[in-house]
């Protein structure tokens, strides 16, 4: 049983070393540099084993997406469970999304498809559906007194997602202005948003 079990961990630190090499391709060459023969060079095992974790590229796409939105998820309930208002709890946790974004930045690019093409797969992910039903509750329970519609909320949602993710790819693929200028622009666009829910 002991054996059955080592081995066991043995696979899984596999998986782990491929995936982890994977990112530290990325980070260092960009996502067009990754393959599975750089992959093997850098964890120093031969091609063929890489398939027998993974069956091609894109299945490691889908597992580094699935990891990011696992972040993901993690630091935007850390975020809202530091507040009990709700409009805090919207500015927190899109804080926190723009931090992720920044901080785990070649897994935001998986992700959500900025500067390298997204894992369609992640459709299908349930992973990929946390962040949306995180903000849509915090959304709805702001909205109560005007007892929303799923389309209303999803509106605010949208709305929401569409400001901030676009204000990251901006800065992803190009940095138009300073630190500051930038983050004055996130947080009057959370406050906004926010002062719209409200009215």
């Amino acid at each position: 049983m002991a054996s059955k079990d080592r081995i066991l961990r043995l696979k899984e630190e596999t998986r782990i070393n491929i995936l982890d090499a994977s990112l530290q391709i990325v980070k260092e060459d960009g996502w067009q540099a990754l393959s599975m023969r750089k992959i093997a060079d850098v964890i120093e095992y031969t091609a063929p084993i890489i398939y027998e974790y993974f069956s091609n590229k894109e299945a490691i796409l889908l597992e580094l997406t699935r990891k990011g939105f696992l972040i993901l998820a993690r630091d935007m309930k850390s975020a809202k469970e530091k507040h009990r208002l709700p409009a805090k709890q919207l500015e927190a946790m899109w804080l926190a999304y723009w931090h992720f974004a920044f901080a785990e930045k070649e897994l935001y690019q998986v992700m959500f498809g900025v500067d390298v093409n997204c894992c369609e797969l992640c459709e299908i992910m349930p992973e990929a559906e946390v962040p949306y039903t995180l903000i849509s509750e915090v959304i709805e329970e702001l909205m109560s007194p005007k007892k929303p519609t799923e389309d209303e909320v999803s509106v605010k949602y949208y709305t929401f997602w569409s400001v901030i993710h676009g204000l990251i790819s901006i800065n992803m693929v190009r940095r138009p202005t300073s630190d500051e200028i930038t983050q004055e622009v996130l947080k009057t666009a959370i406050s906004g948003i926010i002062r719209s829910i409200n009215d």
